[in-house]
């Protein structure tokens, strides 16, 4: 993550038009970009509601190789998200739901969805700043997790289609809302990149110190939504240390070495090869649902954070990021209470998070990197989730 003096300012809403023709979400989509394009339309009259006195909508990008995306105004969520696989067939790895309803019901409240003020949790939902403490609404056990009852992903952000492959979406978080300090601010930027990439970029300034930490939910399942389990995917994680965590998953404060443990993803490996362990941290988190140390080195100023191979779709997608930290969690909160847009239920284990992050529980972790935010500075940074195919 990256500050600077500045603020770029935002750009004025523009409306998107799209003409509707029919078919199914995870359809085989022909060779054309339009048709495509074209083939999603439908979804769009599922995502025309009102909340909170603004019209939600669903919007779509593509790029020049057929990749699609559709995103929702309403917690600023990847819907969709199509990619070839090893034959060709345009595959949703992202899961969602049909209607925008459905997410504002569901049991899983951050399915694709834009994560703030604070990715991940904070402990006992308090944390000081120059002496004061500000104490924040606990809704994870103890502790707050993905910025309180009513984070980033509840509310209706405002949203410009730059161009086919753009959208920006942007939000003002009034001061002590959730209990944060300060008027923040913020901007995310997604796209998709001439290279089959999803990059994600996060803004913000603030008109009071505070702490920020931004990232995506979303869901992924590279073979597909409601190809079943992701435990057979493989997983690298250019991570060589990690931070253990305690029974209600907050950092112990050490960052321990993954070496000798089921946290060594050092070398691929399937997501179940350990994760029934006889393991304190997995059973703490019922599998992982843990922070990654990234490797120090950096290439164009960005770490390779992991790569995820589909077992039977053969796709490829590689994460890259600013970040510091990763969240690997897998899935192991799903419990079949919603049914996703292809009829499927969101069972155990049948998706996976990656989030690119600064580290859970940082403002009362002083070893920690800091997630401070002051007046004057702009918290700028990106990820980039990339797709391929094996070879």
């Amino acid at each position: 993550m990256r500050y600077c003096v500045g603020l770029l300012p935002f750009l004025v809403p523009l409306l998107f038009s799209c003409n509707n023709n029919s078919t199914t979400k995870n359809a085989l989509i022909s060779d054309s970009s339009a048709t495509r394009l074209n083939s999603l339309m439908p979804e769009k009259k599922y995502f025309d509601s009102t909340i909170d006195g603004k019209r939600t909508e669903l919007y779509f990008l593509k790029n020049h190789l057929g990749m699609m995306a559709a995103i929702t105004n309403y917690g600023g969520r990847l819907v969709d998200l199509f990619v070839p696989d090893k034959n060709g067939k345009m595959t949703d790895v992202v899961v969602g739901f049909k209607r925008v309803g459905d997410y504002v019901k569901s049991t899983e409240p951050y399915f694709g969805a834009t994560i703030g003020r604070y990715g991940n949790r904070i402990a006992k939902g308090k944390f000081s700043l120059d002496g004061r403490q500000y104490t924040l609404f606990t809704n994870n056990g103890p502790n707050t997790l993905h910025g309180g009852k009513k984070g980033f992903q509840a509310v209706m952000w405002d949203a410009v289609q730059v161009n086919d492959s753009t959208l920006q979406l942007s939000y003002l978080s009034k001061d002590m809302e959730e209990g944060f300090p300060g008027n923040l601010h913020v901007k995310v930027t997604y796209s998709l990149t001439a290279d089959n990439g999803l990059k994600c970029e996060y803004e913000a300034t603030t008109d009071k110190k505070t702490i920020v930490n931004l990232t995506n939910h979303a869901f992924f399942n590279l073979n597909g939504e409601g190809s079943g389990t992701i435990v057979n995917h493989l997983v690298e994680i250019y991570a060589r240390k990690y931070t253990p965590v305690d029974p209600s998953l907050i950092p112990t404060g050490q960052i321990d070495r993954v070496d000798g443990t089921p946290f060594d993803f050092t070398q691929p490996h399937a997501i179940g090869k350990w994760i029934d362990s006889d393991n304190q941290q997995l059973k703490n988190g019922k599998g992982y649902d843990h922070n990654f140390v990234l490797n120090a080195n950096t290439e164009n100023g960005l770490h390779h954070a992991a790569t995820v191979t589909g077992d039977k779709s053969g796709i490829v997608m590689d994460i890259y990021t600013e970040e510091p930290g990763l969240q690997f969690y897998s899935g192991n909160f799903m419990l079949s209470k919603n049914t996703f847009a292809d009829g499927s239920k969101d069972d155990f284990r049948t998706a996976f998070a990656m989030e690119t992050q600064h580290f859970p529980d940082s403002p009362n972790q002083p070893s920690f990197p800091s997630t401070v935010l002051e007046p004057g500075h702009v918290y700028k940074t990106y990820s980039i989730y990339r797709f391929s195919t094996i070879k």
